[in-house]
């Protein structure tokens, strides 16, 4: 099947996406396809448009244009308790800084909107928000406490600077009982609808390389270890503790995150998963 454009694959650049990532390689495929890194607010503004045809972005980028995407079965970066890398640092513990001042980083609208829903849900806070760039000590220098995310917040957890860090996928396991997806992988609807075989088999050769990426992480955690720094057993524990699989369970968490923020007015409208299936949909189950 010929298509007069490459199809253009997302991919998130951040660690935790790694092992579904490595052992994906467009040439591969039987039709012309490209891959574009890029920081996750250029991916989510391609996903929506449609120049970015399918890929890996950020869960709150898909609820702000679910009208646009279908969900890929089988994909997400999850956790079902401590992330690892969503960490909010403080002076003082969580449930003292709810009306405080929050550093954001200004990467992540995911993470910041869990932690708003986090605080103002779960402790009935409402602190004020200033945006800045992930760094650590500039951050604390003017806020009680500092959202960081991905290998920044790895990286400053490495560190002992004495402050109280809270991790935010086990604040959420402990308030809500399920589990947060961070990312998901996502097809723009026109995309799905005019290149159907072009999308069924990105999706299987996604689901392939998630397989073989867990199945062999030593070449992942060698990357890591080079790129980011720290130990082995570090990078083996952090991305063994992730889940890459998108089944009921995470469908449950995410959903009810989706609710969340639609009730604190974080979305403009309620987002109703859809998930493609070689041109069947499947209304995620409310």
């Amino acid at each position: 099947m010929s298509h007069p454009k490459p199809t253009v694959i997302g991919k998130i650049s951040y660690t935790n996406s790694w092992p579904v990532f490595h052992n994906f390689h467009p040439s591969r495929l039987s039709f012309p396809a490209e891959m574009v890194s890029e920081v996750p607010a250029i991916l989510n503004q391609g996903m929506a448009s449609g120049n970015i045809q399918v890929g890996a972005l950020s869960s709150f980028a898909y609820a702000a244009a679910s009208e646009r995407l279908l969900l890929l079965p089988d994909l997400s970066v999850s956790s079902d308790g401590p992330v690892k890398s969503i960490l909010l640092f403080s002076r003082v513990p969580i449930a003292q800084i709810a009306s405080g001042t929050i550093a954001v980083t200004n990467t992540s609208a995911t993470s910041v909107n869990l932690l708003k829903i986090l605080l103002q849900k779960a402790m009935g806070g409402k602190p004020e928000y200033i945006s800045a760039v992930p760094d650590l000590d500039k951050m604390m220098a003017q806020a009680d406490a500092s959202l960081l995310i991905g290998d920044n917040a790895i990286r400053a957890s490495w560190q002992d600077q004495g402050y109280i860090v809270t991790d935010l996928g086990e604040l959420w396991k402990e308030w809500t009982g399920l589990g947060m997806t961070f990312a998901v992988w996502a097809v723009n609807r026109e995309a799905a609808e005019t290149r159907p075989k072009a999308i069924a088999e990105i999706a299987e050769a996604f689901v392939e390389s998630k397989t073989l990426g867990q199945r062999n992480l030593a070449p992942i955690i060698r990357e890591a270890c080079t790129a980011i720094g720290g130990t082995a057993a570090f990078w083996d524990g952090y991305f063994r503790n992730l889940s890459y699989d998108f089944g009921e369970r995470q469908q449950e968490g995410l959903s009810l995150y989706f609710r969340y923020a639609y009730e604190l007015g974080l979305l403009p409208r309620e987002v109703k998963m859809e998930i493609w299936s070689h041109n069947l949909l499947t209304r995620v189950k409310e």
